[in-house]
């Protein structure tokens, strides 16, 4: 379990190949080493992964074909940086929303209008039938980022970014044509599925 908080950024410095699988190795930081263990849970860039080997400051992680299909780490390459987030811990501030490590799609980063202190960020989801789940002032999980949802057009949504989220995480980085990973809010996904449900029913 995730709080889409994310502590930084680190840099994939090695991966290793092989057929729908790969493993790459990243640089952490010493204060992210503190009590981490093989089988610990670290989200990249929102989606999920196990510690397979830790190495002095190099921590290596598996990705298998799902992961590798349904989000954007299998299209990094050595010296890629991605945004983490360790696992949260009972006695942790939950200072975003609850998120679950489960990359659902990815969008592609749209428009960006830009302000003195403001960063308006436009996306356009792959798979439209998630837009039901994209509500405004709602949340989305954006690379592991918790975000509030702005305006809301179609297939298209936006998020504001403000200065901390800019120099703590990828967004900086990204530029129109970019792929983010997408964690759509369980609870927002809940109470809409039920809803439609129960109109249904009652139409029926």
């Amino acid at each position: 379990m995730f709080t889409g908080i994310v502590l930084g950024t680190a840099e994939i410095i090695e991966i290793s190949e092989q057929p729908l699988f790969r493993t790459h190795k990243v640089k952490f930081p010493s204060a992210w080493l503190t009590d981490l263990q093989i089988g610990a849970s670290v989200a990249h860039n929102g989606c999920c992964l196990t510690v397979t080997e830790i190495t002095g400051d190099s921590v290596s992680f598996d990705l298998i074909k799902e992961t590798l299909r349904v989000t954007n780490l299998g299209d990094l390459a050595v010296g890629d940086r991605v945004n983490i987030e360790r696992a949260a811990r009972f006695s942790d501030e939950i200072g975003g929303h609850l998120m679950s490590g489960h990359i659902m799609t990815q969008a592609t980063l749209c428009k960006i209008i830009q302000s003195e202190h403001n960063r308006e960020v436009w996306f356009e989801l792959n798979d439209a039938s998630l837009m039901k789940y994209v509500l405004h002032k709602g949340f989305v999980g954006i690379d592991g980022c918790s975000l509030t949802i702005g305006d809301v057009s179609d297939r298209r949504f936006c998020v504001h970014l403000i200065p901390e989220t800019l120099e703590r995480t990828l967004f900086a980085e990204r530029k129109l044509g970019d792929s983010v990973n997408i964690e759509i809010d369980t609870q927002t996904q809940a109470i809409v599925d039920t809803v439609e449900r129960v109109l249904n029913q009652t139409k029926a």
